[in-house]
């Protein structure tokens, strides 16, 4: 039995389920950027970062049935693997700091645990409103947005297309 397209199906999968999850994080921070009651706000953070890790999750496991695949597929003495490869690895490191970071310093500002804190440390205490509206405002989804579309549409063009 021929395994690879059950890998491709599997591969596609994952990526929709992971953008998915990701998508939900993303709509986050639409709705945190501009969410004034801070008990909403902090319910928006906390099902942004379960959306995350689901995303993160699938995003590992579909670059893991991608490179099967384009190794059962015979694939990668081909340049559009390794272009898909590069363009996941460019994003990821567009979106990452972009997202994460003022992200953690929303969470920062309600008192909540982020990024970089450490078991045992003390509990944070939240900042003021105006603080709080600050990193509100540095919150940039609609760029991310963009970043994101159009990895999307490259990454479709690559694995459809197969144009080198």
């Amino acid at each position: 039995m021929d395994f690879y397209p059950w890998i491709v199906v599997a591969h596609v999968v994952i990526v929709v389920v992971a953008f998915g999850a990701h998508g939900v994080s993303a709509f986050a921070m639409f709705s945190a950027r501009r969410e004034p009651d801070r008990a909403r706000l902090a319910a928006i953070l906390d099902l942004s970062g379960t959306s995350l890790g689901l995303a993160g999750w699938g995003l590992l496991a579909a670059v893991v049935l991608g490179i099967v695949a384009a190794v059962m597929g015979g694939h990668f003495g081909r340049l559009w693997p390794w272009a898909s490869i590069v363009v996941v690895i460019v994003i990821f490191a567009a979106m990452t700091p972009m997202g994460a970071g003022p992200m953690s310093e929303v969470r920062k500002a309600l008192g909540q645990r982020a990024r970089g804190d450490k078991d045992g440390d003390p509990p944070r205490q939240p900042a003021s409103d105006a603080e709080l509206a600050a990193a509100q405002a540095r919150l940039r989804p609609e760029i991310l947005g963009g970043i994101g579309l159009v990895g999307i549409v490259v990454l479709v063009w690559l694995m459809e297309l197969k144009p080198f």
